[in-house]
């Protein structure tokens, strides 16, 4: 049976509730809810009914913040459950700031803790030892400096723990007081280091190679002796070890052969929870999580080990966000799902009992979208390239018109999970294909590692390969075949419309890169040093005539001629990693000799759009775009 038209706007409005967390005392839940068309924080009390209205009708939830005009993602509780803290940028610059609010005086407005114009909260931390308080990584002092400071929470007041002697490229706090940095060496090394009065103390040192974006996860222990790290040392693939903080020394905690740690989803997606599953309160290891075709969990600890399959029979979705009370009692847990994403649960322990507190999209019914499946292709060398094919409800899989959708990064990876953006295409009649190309993480250092010097080669030929798989399958009509992707998905399919413009019969480019040159100069100050093992090292130094000519050739702004698809460019006006000019020549040039091009420009957004309002804007240009040149709208 065909599935109903689902609007862009049901795909696209903020959830009714999601993001649930349990307070350390157990006795109240803090998620985001809509006020004003924005996603806000509020509070209730853990007992009682939790009724299917929206939140604000709801007379046992507290709004405890007031804004209006962008959507709120990440927040969390102080471990006293006395405060819940924030993070917020403006209009998309990703210079957040931390901002305090206290549940007990919910008119009273937020406190930004960080009230430095142009400077940005990087890092935040809690310390047992010293309740009351926050530690903070913030480049106010200087933007390419990020310097260690604490703040009270009651009086806001900030102390500088450490300043950066010009090299350190992240801090940490260990119980104790123990003042951890890494330092980037000449070649990329990472060296953990400790900083008391005299000179720093070199504890470790970590290969820039296996390491590209630092040593993660990284964790304290509760005793301040050591940290639990993400470690590929002498594997391919990233386990979890226990890094000794006097000697340097790895000791093995938990592994999964053939599998990584899950690090690369919630580095760069607040979607997707911790590798590392911690009592919040206490510090204490529970879990580890590891991603292959699904989650993998595996519980650390004793009484987690009672719990976890309690939990786990709640859903047929992988366990996602994992809050619980200090004692470990009381749990707020939900679930990642391709058709039923974010279904939160309430579990006793003490009882053995459970209730589901809410859907955060009630209005959608699961069975009227798209399964996600997880396939392999080969690619022409024979690396084995994990894929996820969705196919649309209803319809005859056969000569399908096909959305080659590629995710960013390019270090990153696509995942078993709901993704609104897939299940609209699919229920617009396209068979969705993500790649997780060469160069994704995730899946050993060797795939990842295998993108070296391979953006627009072997990168764009692992899309190729999977297109030609899903062709010879016949799923797709290889004349209906759009690509898509938003970043390096956006530059990637930059590359398909100029380098291989007789595949593709239109391409859409979402705050993706034109020019690899300008890329690299532009990074933001900050993060400057820490780019050495991914841009410099993947992409190349432009400060080196040849690498620059590669960057060059490698770049769509120099194959704008070779465009004959029609495209769809688009950008956040305030865009501080892809800055927009990478769209703003791309459409000049295609304009200024006659090419099809549509830009979308949106002023109050960044490299993602965060607001509902934005995204519905941007989907429906782009279901205009694809109806309009795959002749596939239902």
């Amino acid at each position: 049976m065909t599935p109903k038209p689902i609007t862009v706007e049901e795909f696209f409005r903020p959830p009714a509730r999601s993001r649930a967390q349990l307070s350390p005392d157990g006795t109240k839940v803090a998620y985001l809810a809509p006020w004003r068309d924005r996603l806000n924080v509020f509070v209730r009390d853990l007992a009682g009914d939790w009724p299917e209205t929206s939140a604000t009708d709801d007379p046992a939830s507290r709004r405890v913040t007031a804004d209006d005009h962008r959507s709120i993602d990440t927040f969390f509780w102080t471990p006293d459950s006395r405060y819940l803290l924030f993070t917020q940028d403006t209009d998309g610059d990703e210079n957040a700031h931390l901002h305090r609010i206290d549940p007990a005086r919910p008119d009273e407005p937020a406190v930004d803790l960080t009230p430095v114009d142009g400077a940005r909260v990087l890092g935040t931390q809690f310390r047992a030892d010293r309740p009351g308080t926050v530690v903070v990584q913030f480049n106010a002092r200087r933007p390419e400096l990020i310097d260690l400071h604490e703040i009270d929470l009651g009086t806001a007041r900030m102390t500088l723990l450490a300043e950066n002697p010009g090299d350190v490229t992240s801090w940490l706090c260990a119980p104790g007081g123990r003042i951890l940095a890494y330092r980037m060496a000449d070649d990329g090394d990472h060296l953990l280091s400790e900083f008391s009065a005299g000179a720093p103390r070199l504890i470790a040192r970590f290969s820039g190679l296996d390491h590209p974006f630092g040593v993660n996860p990284c964790v304290p222990t509760p005793d301040g002796t050591g940290l639990w790290i993400g470690s590929p040392r002498g594997s391919d693939h990233i386990r979890l070890v226990r890094l000794d903080l006097d000697t340097g020394e790895q000791s093995g905690v938990d592994s999964r052969p053939g599998f990584d740690l899950d690090t690369p989803r919630p580095e760069a997606d607040p979607r997707f929870p911790s590798s590392l599953i911690l009592n919040q309160a206490t510090g204490d290891l529970l879990g580890a999580r590891y991603l292959g075709a699904r989650q993998e969990i595996h519980a650390l600890d004793p009484h987690f080990a009672e719990v976890l399959p309690r939990l786990a029979e709640l859903s047929d979705g992988d366990l996602a966000h994992v809050s619980c009370d200090d004692a470990g009692r009381r749990w707020v847990v939900d679930f990642t799902h391709d058709r039923d994403p974010g279904v939160t649960w309430f579990y006793d322990h003490t009882t053995g009992t459970a209730r589901r507190l809410f859907r955060p999209y009630p209005h959608l019914d699961p069975a009227q979208l798209a399964a996600v499946t997880p396939v392999t292709v080969s690619a022409r060398d024979g690396l084995a390239l994990p894929c996820h094919l969705t196919l649309p409800v209803g319809a005859e899989p056969r000569g399908l018109p096909t959305v080659v959708l590629l995710h960013g990064g390019p270090w990153y990876r696509d995942s078993w999970c709901y993704d609104p953006e897939v299940q609209l295409l699919a229920n617009r009649g396209y068979a969705v294909l993500q790649v997780n190309f060469r160069g994704s993480t995730g899946y050993g250092k060797a795939f990842t590692q295998a993108a070296i010097g391979q953006f627009a080669g072997r990168m764009h030929d692992d899309v190729i390969d999977a297109l030609d798989w899903a062709i010879a399958q016949g799923y797709t009509d290889p004349g209906r075949v759009a690509i898509y992707g938003s970043s390096y998905g956006g530059y990637a399919a930059l590359v398909g419309a100029a380098f291989t413009p007789d595949r593709f019969a239109a391409a859409a480019s979402y705050t993706g890169m034109s020019d690899l040159t300008d890329l690299v100069r532009s990074v933001v100050p900050f993060a400057r040093r820490a780019v050495q093992n991914s841009y410099l090292r993947y992409i190349g130094d432009p400060e080196d005539p040849a690498q620059e000519a590669d960057m060059l050739a490698r770049s769509p702004i120099s194959r704008v001629g070779d465009i004959t698809a029609p495209m769809l460019l688009v950008h956040g006006a305030n865009d501080v990693r892809v800055h927009r000019r990478h769209s703003d020549r791309v459409a000049e040039a295609l304009r200024a000799r006659g090419g099809e091009v549509e830009y979308l420009l949106n002023e109050r957004e960044g490299h993602w759009f965060v607001n509902p309002d934005s995204n519905i804007e941007l989907y429906r240009t782009l279901e205009r775009f694809l109806a309009r040149h795959l002749r596939g709208s239902r």
